[in-house]
């Protein structure tokens, strides 16, 4: 995760003045009183849209690539955050995640379609793509949530191989921590992280997942936003869908996501609901030790996305172009 700190900090600077009008065609009229540029609500976008948390190009590209040859949104979230539950040098999400302070990675995933479906896995052991799971609960259960051994014994039972998630790199930062066992969260020096991905299909529906390990070194049995339908992700398809990374204490005592759609649903724009969330948790907790990000994505594919602290960033991709973002 390092390492992936430092490759932002370069595509950050590289990419400043870089607007996501850059990407998509949007049509703007002047505002003569303000000198602003205003979108038009009635703008057609060219879709497919992908957007993601952090920087997860080869993500969206899949995400993109599902759409382009005829994949549903929820096609597109489900294969294209994949790609980082199957890196194992990513230490936040499926293989290779940090484990718990016992020494066992333990994941996280929901997703949601645009019709209201929604699937979810929580504290799954031994399976590679919780998010596959995830959407095999909400296909073929009348459940939405199985966690732990029960969520296991569904996978494999749905022909998903066991296998020892915990890597080589990973096992020697446990090892590290167990010197000090110091359960600290630091801001921006990951030991949590999570992918976010929302989609809009060249139909106009809109689809989500979410997927982690959670926060590194945690005590066994713990939870955060990921799985949480409401918390770290949610979708209307009447309005747009939001995502959410960071502390997920802090997203669940607000409902993060569920909060995001709803204050679009009220008339705000994507940029103005995920501000908003942000700032109902800086006026009720103590924030200054963790982060959180929204994204957001409306029907119009008009998108935003807000932080509490600086180096939070997204990546926006387009039919024919992709860019990561610095958040507000």
């Amino acid at each position: 995760m390092s390492n992936r700190r430092k490759f932002l900090s370069k595509t950050i600077l590289s990419t400043i003045g870089i607007s996501i009008g850059s990407i998509l065609p949007i049509s703007c009229k002047e505002n003569s009183s303000t000198n602003k540029v205003v979108e038009n609500s009635k703008t057609n976008l060219e879709f497919p849209i992908v957007l993601s948390t952090w920087s997860n190009q080869k993500a969206n590209d899949k995400a993109i690539e599902v759409m382009k040859k005829g994949g549903s949104a929820l096609d597109a979230v489900e294969q294209g955050v994949m790609i980082v539950e199957a890196d194992e040098k990513d230490q936040s999400v499926g293989i290779g995640g940090r484990p718990d302070r016992d020494g066992n990675v333990t994941l996280d995933a929901c997703i949601m379609n645009s019709k209201g479906d929604c699937g979810s896995v929580s504290f799954l052991q031994n399976i590679k793509h919780p998010i596959q799971v995830a959407r095999k609960v909400m296909e073929d259960t009348p459940h939405v949530m199985l966690v732990g051994q029960g969520a296991q014994k569904f996978a494999i039972e749905n022909g998903f191989e066991r296998q020892n998630l915990l890597t080589e790199a990973s096992r020697k930062d446990w090892e590290e921590w167990k010197k000090e066992s110091k359960y600290k969260p630091i801001i921006n020096i990951e030991n949590h992280d999570t992918i976010g991905m929302l989609a809009i299909d060249k139909n106009g529906d809109i689809s989500g997942a979410c997927t982690t390990s959670g926060l590194a070194f945690k005590m066994q049995g713990r939870v955060g936003d990921s799985p949480i339908i409401g918390a770290g992700l949610f979708i209307d398809n009447e309005i747009g869908g939001a995502t959410a990374t960071g502390m997920g204490e802090a997203i669940l005592k607000t409902l993060g996501s569920f909060l995001v759609v709803e204050l679009m649903r009220q008339g705000m724009s994507p940029q103005e609901a995920c501000e908003e969330a942000v700032m109902r948790i800086v006026r009720k907790q103590d924030y200054k030790s963790f982060q959180i990000g929204y994204i957001a994505l409306n029907k119009k594919g008009e998108m935003g996305s807000y932080c509490i602290h600086s180096d939070f960033v997204y990546t926006i991709s387009g039919a024919e172009e992709s860019k990561i973002e610095n958040s507000k």
